[in-house]
């Protein structure tokens, strides 16, 4: 039971060390012992709750000197067991216990059902914990690590569990040095090396599980790093991993850029490409949607990502994604822009980047179309510099126009020196916008008439053509400046609204190009609006999915919350989202609601698949056994009717040769009859069993005396070796019955159906062998489908029920079916059943 703990006592939390093996063997269980001689050699009190030397003397021997808690022992199925002792570790009390097989599924019956669950109660009495798991045992690997090996691992452990751990230790070995050392015996038995190493214990499979071990670990050490940062309050690059960002535009000079960023990527083990794109307020010149698309399928058929932000400063924006996906370096394209449009608008977005970048490197590519670009476009939305700027040239160039006008006052007549006004009152309404061009166009007037109408030096006008030009002129100096400056509005319009269909672009794209939908959305949602974190809950408040940020809060972080759907609600934590961007906000809203009511009808079309697969199993039998079952059936009546006829007279060998062939045709027909209910059974989920450990050598005979020729040459090997398996014995005798009478159909003559048998990884494959004609690798999937027979043309020998039913009763064992070559010709029926010393969770 749970320990007391006294109330108002302050418990410390135990400490969790996990030794985490890139496969069996590599010594976890050495590494854990020799800790603990350590710490027990400088007065820790260490106990071993439980250890599995899986027979290795080396193990073995180092457990000398160590205090053993007694296991457990529990009887399951007639069958007994032994166990970790929670309750005698937590009355001990030690400081330190070791525990071996952290994905360990304990014995029906306890109090809890997986190994970690016990481990978790050690650590909150306070005891420090020192455990063992293999990387193929971890939950969201498991079915990397079934396509890499072949073999499902049924006990698996959460991430999460393993993540909190205080400390992971890699335990690493090269895949030829864990051969040799299987090789020498000092893994497995002498009798299971050889299967072994030509199965899981390929090179090839050993080499992926420790990539898989080496890059989990690695995650976890940036994880590690992360919350270092945060806490210590470091918001400087530490270049512990290369992580480049490319800047894209969507001009023709993007794919060279991309490229090059991914070459420096690729210098470095473990480098990351991230392109961006800045869809901006001001608008992008030159920014084609499908140029954009061709260099996003290029980003990501380098192994980058694509993102998409909002920003009104392309070089802010770009540095601070940078900054918050911590990269290393940044890459920019030399500027399209000429010298004069260089010498009109000032330096450029790649050096204001170079400026802002500080520890960031900023890699200025060239291409061919540097310095190429058009002059810069007009009626832009202005910056509070530029407006600044607008208001003093609104001051000095009307001075700077008097000064240069008086020198020639009395060449240049009073329209030219109007003229010039004029063109100076349009500069300054390009540079600062309609107000400016006010003041401009006010001081203009008051210079012109003071220094150039007649009486000059004065504010007082004699000729009224000179008062209405002066009229005129400011007019036409207001109405320019007013044009100018709504073109720039209309100009800012069009762009935002092309940055908003890029963003929603990409937002839908992400979900067009098979993305899981409600986390793609949430992330383009979060990176696109620059935000720290985005929620979506139910109705009661539950978080249904969401997309966090790797940054730092906002110190200004605010939380706003939008509709998704009747049943569904947004929350968005982050900067302040402003008005423009509420309307972008609501269409991703919508999609996220349109994502999310997807799901739902997608569960609710599954459910409706098994009902479907029913109704197409049920038409596929009524179509099939129509015959199968009135052939026997008509044969048997008609040998029945036959000697039941008073009218004729049959010999004892005729009357015998009757009553052979009415027996096999019932034996034909009952055989049938079971397999349909058998399959009928599993497909509606309600086969009964009774899994308990079952001996092979035992198993087979049985089997066999089911066959039609109990006599037939089947050669059983290394059966009475093997372990016992977790199986239902009545079944598993059906199994290997349908697989060996498979075999024998399609054996060559005179060859026997080999048996055998292996033991590794806490499985026994079986193996039915034949030297048939085999089985096409593109047939050997339809092969276990009901009703398929290769090869015959009629249903006059079997519905192509056998191998069917044999794959479903294996999986409802816990096992699998699967078809292997037979070297030097032939097919293997390869049955995998977990060793009975290993009981699933699911029993």
């Amino acid at each position: 039971m749970p320990p007391d703990l006294t109330p108002g006592t302050v418990h410390r939390r135990g400490r969790l060390r996990v030794y985490l093996g890139s496969a069996p063997g590599v010594g976890k269980t050495y590494r854990m012992l020799d800790e603990a001689h350590r710490r027990r050699d400088r007065g820790a009190d260490v106990v071993v709750g439980f250890i599995e030397t899986h027979g290795r003397k080396r193990t073995a021997g180092i457990l000398d000197g160590l205090e053993v808690v007694p296991r457990l022992r529990r009887r399951y199925r007639d069958t007994d067991f032994e166990e970790m002792d929670l309750d005698a570790i937590l009355a001990r009390r030690p400081s330190v216990v070791l525990v071996d097989e952290l994905a360990h599924t304990n014995i029906p019956g306890g109090r809890n059902a997986k190994r970690w669950q016990d481990i978790e109660e050690l650590l909150t009495a306070g005891i420090d914990v020192i455990t063992t798991v293999n990387i193929q045992h971890l939950e969201s690997l498991n079915d990397v690590v079934q396509k890499i090996t072949g073999i499902p691992q049924r006990e698996t452990v959460p991430d999460e569990v393993v993540r909190r751990a205080d400390q992971i230790e890699l335990v690493d070995m090269a895949p030829q040095a864990l051969r040799r050392r299987m090789a020498h015996g000092n893994v497995y038995k002498a009798e299971k090396v050889d299967a072994a190493l030509s199965n899981y214990f390929r090179v090839g499979n050993l080499t992926a599980l420790r990539e898989l071990a080496l890059l989990w670990v690695a995650g976890r050490v940036d994880e590690g790093l992360r919350d270092y940062r945060a806490s210590h309050n470091i918001d400087r690059v530490w270049e512990t991993r290369e992580r480049v960002v490319v800047a894209i535009t969507g001009g023709p000079e993007g794919e060279t850029i991309i490229r090059r960023a991914a070459r420096i990527a690729d210098r470095t083990a473990g480098g990351e490409l991230l392109a961006v794109h800045v869809s901006r307020s001001d608008g992008l010149a030159g920014a084609s949607p499908g140029a954009l698309a061709q260099q996003r399928q290029l980003v990501e058929d380098l192994g980058g990502s694509y993102h998409v932000v909002v920003g009104d400063d392309i070089p802010t924006a770009l540095l601070a994604f940078a900054r918050a996906h911590h990269a290393t370096q940044l890459v920019l394209g030399t500027s399209r822009r000429g010298r004069i449009n260089r010498f009109l608008t000032g330096p450029g977005n790649g050096q204001t980047t170079i400026d802002a970048s500080e520890d960031i490197d900023v890699h200025m590519v060239t291409h061919e179309f540097t310095g190429r670009g058009r002059l810069p476009s007009l009626g832009r939305r202005h910056s509070r510099r530029r407006t600044i700027a607008g208001y003093a040239a609104g001051l000095v160039v009307p001075t700077l126009l008097t000064a240069v006008l008086s020198q020639f006052h009395h060449s240049v007549n009073l329209t030219t020196d109007a003229l010039i006004f004029q063109l100076g009152v349009v500069a300054v309404a390009l540079l600062g916008g309609a107000m400016s061009a006010l003041l401009a166009s006010l001081v203009a007037s008051l210079l012109l008439n003071y220094f150039f109408i007649p009486p000059v030096h004065t504010f007082t006008i004699d000729e009224t053509n000179n008062f209405i030009a002066l009229v005129v002129f400011a007019v036409v100096a207001l109405t320019v400046s007013t044009v100018v400056d709504h073109a720039a509005r209309l100009t800012t319009r069009a762009a935002r609204a092309t940055a908003e269909a890029e963003a929603l672009s990409t937002l839908a794209g992400s979900v067009l190009r098979g993305a899981d939908a409600l986390p793609a959305l949430l992330d383009k949602t979060r990176t696109a609006f620059g935000l720290d974190s985005v929620a979506l809950l139910d109705r009661s408040g539950a978080t249904i999915a969401r997309s966090d940020s790797d940054s730092e809060p906002a110190a200004d972080r605010t939380v706003t919350e939008l509709p998704a759907g009747p049943d569904a609600l947004l929350v968005l934590a982050g900067r302040r989202v402003s008005a423009t961007d509420q309307r972008v906000l609501t269409a991703f809203a919508a999609h996220i609601a349109a994502a999310l009511e997807r799901d739902r009808l997608a569960t609710a079309a599954a459910e409706v698949e098994p009902i479907k697969a029913a109704d197409k199993m049920r038409t596929a039998l009524l179509a099939a056994v129509s015959h199968d079952l009135r052939t026997p059936l008509a044969a048997a009546l008609a040998a029945v009717g036959s000697l039941r006829s008073p009218d004729v007279e049959f010999a004892p060998a005729d009357r015998d040769e009757l009553l052979t062939m009415a027996n096999e045709s019932l034996l034909k027909l009952t055989a049938l009859v079971d397999n349909l209910l058998d399959m009928s059974r599993l497909q509606a989920g309600a086969l009964t069993l009774n899994l308990e450990a079952a001996q092979l050598d035992e198993v087979l005979p049985r089997a066999m005396d089911s066959l039609a020729d109990p006599d037939a040459a089947v050669q059983p090997l290394d059966l009475d070796t093997a372990p016992p398996v977790l199986a239902d014995p009545p079944l598993l005798e059906r199994v290997l019955a349908n697989l060996i009478a498979n075999a024998l159909r399609h054996n060559a003559p005179g060859a026997p159906v080999l048996v055998t048998a292996s033991h590794h990884a806490d499985q026994v494959e079986i193996r039915v062998v034949d030297r048939g004609p085999g089985i096409a690798p593109e047939d050997r999937d339809r092969v276990f489908l009901p009703f398929q027979r290769l090869g015959d043309t009629d249903n006059t020998t079997g519905v192509g029920l056998g191998l069917a039913l044999s794959r479903g009763l294996a999986e409802a064992m816990g096992g699998t079916l699967d078809v292997e070559d037979t070297p030097g010709g032939g097919t293997t029926m390869l049955l995998t059943l977990p060793a009975a010393t290993h009981i699933e969770e699911e029993q």
